[in-house]
């Protein structure tokens, strides 16, 4: 069957031998399986630490997490309840439809809607939709955001991300076109450092050192290429770009990072995590990537 429910998880497969599967905890893809238009056999192109934990107790450290309403620590005040990343990616989602399955791809629909621990943590009235569409050598996410409360409601704010793992030889990984946009290098000591933008300067950017870059006002289009594949990752109404590795120097601080699992990924993760996204009652927000394997 091209779509497989099981307890925890939704597995979809394409015709032509790619294959994902979606977490129904945090909507989080925790693989996709995909050929390329060189290469006929289908290859992992995300990277999940062997030690992460899929039991829904936290959340997965790999894969495709999905960041809402808030990036990193929360800095709104409507958002001073929440924990790192909000609660997207530590929620359990359920199952909507099938969206699509032909020969072209198959997709799915999963859904959320406020319970009693999110209200404790973001009292909006909202509801997500999070559709995941796999193609022969294409995985794409949307990440639809609705204000669903009446037209007398207050609007409300947020911030959303896609969490990429790409799978990848990290001291080889170059992303670009980056050239020319500015970023705020996280990995400063200071705040007064981190507040300060740079402008990116290289054609290619690696993460041969710890790095936490983010880009604002970026392309939005960009490829991630090392020296046994590229993947190309196009976004929609994501107008900030996320480019994150830990080396050694911070991940082996990371409890649920295997040993040297850094050396095995790049994140680029397109969001909108800079300022924050309006939404007034009856909205809908919707936010995309396709992830494309090129080489």
């Amino acid at each position: 069957m091209p779509v497989t429910q099981k307890a925890d998880r939704v597995v979809l497969q394409h015709p032509q031998g790619a294959s994902a599967e979606i977490l129904l905890y945090g909507a989080t893809v925790i693989s996709w399986r995909s050929a390329s238009p060189t290469v006929p056999q289908p290859a992992e192109r995300l990277f999940v630490s062997s030690k992460a934990v899929l039991d829904g107790s936290k959340p997965v450290r790999g894969g495709i997490p999905l960041v809402f309403p808030a990036f990193g620590a929360p800095t709104h005040p409507d958002h001073i309840r929440l924990p790192q990343h909000g609660f997207a990616r530590n929620s359990v989602w359920a199952f909507s439809s099938t969206v699509m399955d032909n020969e072209a791809g198959v997709s799915v629909k999963l859904s959320l809607d406020p319970n009693d621990a999110i209200k404790a943590q973001f009292d909006h009235p909202f509801h997500l939709e999070y559709v995941v569409t796999l193609a022969e050598h294409q995985l794409s996410t949307g990440l639809h955001v609705k204000h669903s409360g009446l037209s007398t409601s207050a609007p409300f704010e947020f911030q959303a991300l896609f969490h990429n793992y790409i799978r990848a030889p990290a001291n080889e990984v170059l992303i670009s076109p980056l050239i020319g946009v500015s970023y705020y290098d996280k990995t400063e000591a200071t705040e007064e450092a981190r507040a300060i933008p740079k402008v990116e300067t290289r054609e290619g950017v690696d993460v041969k050192m710890f790095t936490d870059f983010v880009y604002e006002n970026a392309p939005g289009k960009y490829d991630v290429t090392s020296p046994s594949s590229t993947i190309e990752i196009k976004t929609t109404n994501f107008k900030d770009v996320v480019v994150w590795n830990p080396q050694q120097e911070a991940g082996s601080k990371i409890g649920d990072m295997e040993e040297g699992g850094w050396e095995k990924y790049v994140c680029v993760e397109p969001g909108y995590v800079r300022g924050f996204v309006k939404l007034e009652p009856g909205q809908t927000w919707l936010g995309q990537q396709v992830l494309t394997v090129k080489v």
